[in-house]
C-alpha cells in the first residue's frame, strides 16, 4: 500500500499543484487504505487512474510515466524505464535497478495515470496561503534562534577559546544526532537519518531501536535522554559558561553508558546502530574538550548550581517524553 510520503511524491511527479500538509491529511483520512482508495482520492485532484496486471515491469517500457507498481515491500513510483533499467522512487529516494532484478520483487500490478486539464489539490489556493504563513513562522523562529545563539556565543565570550568553540560544535552535532534518533524511534521518515544508519549496518538502527534496551527501564527512550542531555548542555554553555565545570562532571557521569552501549551492540544485539555509535563518539569528543580546556579541575566542590543543572536535565527529559507522542501524532 502507498504511504502519505509516496502520495506527495506521486503528485509532485505528476505535476499536480498541491501542499504537503493537506495532501498528507487527505491520504490519512481515506476510508480504504488501498489502491481503490487512492484512485478515488486522485480523482478529487483531477487525476484519472487505470490498473493493469502485467507479467514484468520491463514490458512497461512504452507506458507513460510516472506510474505506480506494486512490490512485495509496498508500492513504488516508476519514473523511467530505459536500456533495461528502471528508475523509481521509494520513501522519497530515487533508485535505479536492472529490470530483471526488480522483477523478482514485482507483484504484477501497475496503476497508470492521466492528469486532466486544471488538475490541482481541492482548495489549493487557500491551502497554499496557509502553508506560506506556516513556513514564514518557521523561518522567523529559526532566525530568532540563530540570532539568540550568536548573541550569547559572542557576548559570553564562547568564541574566545578553542575548547568552548568545540564544545559548542559537538553539542550541536550531538543534538542533531539524537534528534534523528528520536525521529527513527517515532517512525518519522528522515532520508538523512536513513543514510547515516546505512554506514555501519543496513537496518541496524531500526533493529536496535526496537529492542527493550533502547529505553531506560521502559520509561524513557535513550534517544530522549540524549536529546535532553545535549540540548541542556548547549543552553547552559551559552547562558552560564561559568558552569562549564559542572557540565564536565555530567559528561564524565555519562561516559560509562558509552561502554555499555558498544558492548550491547557488539555482543548482545549483534547489530550496529550508526547513530548510536556516533552519539557515543560525540560524548568522548566532549570529554576530550573538557579535559583539554582544563574544565575537569572545576568539577568540585559541588554547589547549588550543580543540582539546579541536574534538575534542569530531568525537567527537560520529562517534557520531551510528554511531547514525543504529540509530535508522532502530528506526523
Amino acid at each position: 500500500m502507498s504511504t502519505p510520503d509516496l502520495f506527495n511524491d506521486l503528485l509532485k511527479e505528476l505535476g499536480v499543484p498541491h501542499t504537503q500538509c493537506f495532501s498528507r491529511q487527505s491520504f490519512e483520512s481515506m476510508t480504504f487504505k488501498s489502491w481503490f482508495g487512492l484512485v478515488e482520492l486522485l480523482r478529487s485532484y483531477g487525476v484519472e487512474s487505470r490498473g493493469f496486471s502485467v507479467g514484468s515491469l520491463g514490458s512497461m517500457a512504452d507506458a507513460p510515466t510516472p506510474f505506480l507498481a506494486a512490490t512485495k515491500d509496498g508500492s513504488i513510483i516508476v519514473t523511467s524505464i530505459k536500456d533495461g533499467k528502471i528508475t523509481y522512487l521509494t520513501q522519497g529516494v530515487a533508485e535505479t535497478l536492472p529490470a530483471d532484478e526488480l522483477n523478482g520483487a514485482f507483484a504484477g500490478q501497475v496503476l497508470l495515470f492521466e492528469k486532466l486539464p486544471g488538475a490541482a489539490e481541492p482548495g489549493y489556493g487557500e491551502h497554499r496561503r496557509a502553508d506560506f504563513f506556516d513556513k514564514a513562522k518557521k523561518i522567523c523562529l529559526s532566525a530568532g534562534a540563530v540570532f539568540l545563539f550568536l548573541y550569547l556565543f559572542i557576548s559570553n565570550g564562547i568564541y574566545r577559546h578553542a575548547s568552548t568553540i568545540l564544545l559548542t560544535l559537538f553539542d550541536i552535532v550531538g543534538l542533531y544526532l539524537t534528534y534523528m534518533l528520536m525521529q527513527k524511534s517515532l517512525k518519522i521518515n528522515n532520508p538523512h537519518a536513513d543514510a547515516v544508519c546505512r554506514v555501519l549496518d543496513e537496518g541496524g538502527c531500526d533493529s536496535i531501536l526496537e529492542m527493550k534496551a533502547s529505553s531506560f527501564f521502559g520509561i524513557f527512550k535513550w534517544s530522549e535522554v540524549g536529546f535532553a542531555y545535549f540540548s541542556v548542555s548547549l543552553l547552559c554553555l551559552l547562558v552560564f559558561p561559568q558552569w562549564t565545570g559542572y557540565l564536565a562532571l555530567c559528561n564524565v557521569c555519562a561516559l560509562p553508558f558509552t561502554f555499555w552501549s558498544i558492548w550491547y551492540q557488539k555482543f548482545r544485539a549483534k547489530k550496529w546502530c550508526t547513530l548510536c555509535v556516533s552519539v557515543q563518539a560525540t560524548l568522548w569528543l566532549l570529554f576530550f574538550c573538557f579535559w583539554g580546556g582544563g574544565f575537569l579541575r572545576d568539577m568540585f566542590p559541588l554547589r547549588m548550581e550543580f543540582f539546579v543543572l541536574g534538575a534542569t536535565y530531568i525537567t527537560v527529559l520529562l517534557a520531551i517524553n510528554r511531547l514525543s507522542p504529540l509530535i508522532q501524532n502530528e506526523e
